[in-house]
């Protein structure tokens, strides 16, 4: 669900990520070139559900924190807007 995606996205991965940005990783933003070039599977949900479930490097692990379904939603809504371009918006 995008839209519980982005409430979530907002009280805990904004702080790192606010825009689609990433505050201790520049290059590794959550633009859909940059998902392209370092996520682990690519571009698409399940990627980014593995890799907000089980963290990298300096980005914490969120399973045990937020619950499949939030991870899920969370997923979604980094797609959603890494596909339309919406980071900016």
């Amino acid at each position: 669900d995008v839209e519980s995606g982005a409430t979530i996205f907002a009280g805990n991965c904004a702080a790192c990520h606010a825009g689609g940005n990433n505050v201790i990783a520049a290059e590794k933003t959550l633009r859909k070139e940059a998902l392209d070039s370092y996520l682990a599977g690519g571009r698409k949900e399940s990627s980014v559900v593995t890799q907000v479930t089980n963290g990298k490097n300096a980005m914490p692990a969120f399973g045990g924190r937020l619950s499949d379904e939030e991870i899920g939603d969370v997923a979604a809504y980094v797609i959603d807007q890494a596909n339309g371009d919406k980071w900016d918006e």
